[in-house]
């Protein structure tokens, strides 16, 4: 396992020092990227935190103290743009131990040249860090939480729901299916797959 996180805490008598394995699922995306972030040796739901970006201003809020949106900010030029969604997915991850996002789909079709860019860009700033970057085939995030590798939206969600008991819909006050909660779950699996890679190596 990694131990790299050593947070410093101040109870009563002297300080806590907790370490412990970060690590982060991106779902990138230049319209409704999500992040997860699971802290704790062991993958539990309630370990996670998300965090996404949304053009809808009822999304820029805080949902059940464990989803964190914020609206994107206005930019000038694609450029700008691009560095203002990785400048935020770098910020929320700057502690990770270790980081995974989708890998390109084989099958993308409209603006995969603007895709490309926009995930370039923040593979180039978390290697800057010193990161640790995984890409993850979609296919494999999808049979992990379903059992198939071409599974829907509808599916994963519905996997995510049994899983882990949340209705996100709901948390979320959506009424259908749709981003940013189909990226969150994206991003949960993304995260838990990360999460297996890691201890199928080290086992």
């Amino acid at each position: 396992m990694l131990d790299h996180l050593c947070i410093v805490g101040a109870p009563s008598r002297g300080r806590l020092y907790i370490c412990t394995m970060v690590i982060t699922g991106i779902d990138y995306s230049i319209t409704s990227p999500a992040i997860c972030i699971h802290v704790g040796e062991t993958w539990e739901y309630s370990n996670c935190i998300f965090h996404f970006l949304s053009n809808r201003k009822k999304y820029s809020d805080v949902f059940s103290n464990r989803f964190f949106g914020k609206s994107f900010e206005e930019y000038n030029s694609e450029e700008q743009r691009y560095d203002s969604i990785s400048s935020w997915a770098v910020d929320k991850c700057d502690f990770s131990d270790q980081i995974a996002i989708e890998n390109y789909a084989f099958n993308a079709t409209g603006r995969v040249f603007n895709i490309a860019e926009n995930t370039g860009v923040l593979k180039y700033k978390l290697f800057q860090k010193g990161i640790p970057l995984e890409t993850i085939p979609p296919s494999t995030v999808k049979k992990l939480a379903t059992g198939k590798g071409n599974a829907s939206k509808d599916a994963m969600y519905e996997a995510f729901v049994v899983e882990t008991g949340v209705q996100l819909m709901d948390e979320l006050m959506m009424k259908t299916l749709n981003n940013p909660v189909t990226d969150i779950v994206d991003s949960y699996y993304v995260c838990k797959t990360l999460f297996n890679m890691i201890n199928n190596t080290e086992n």
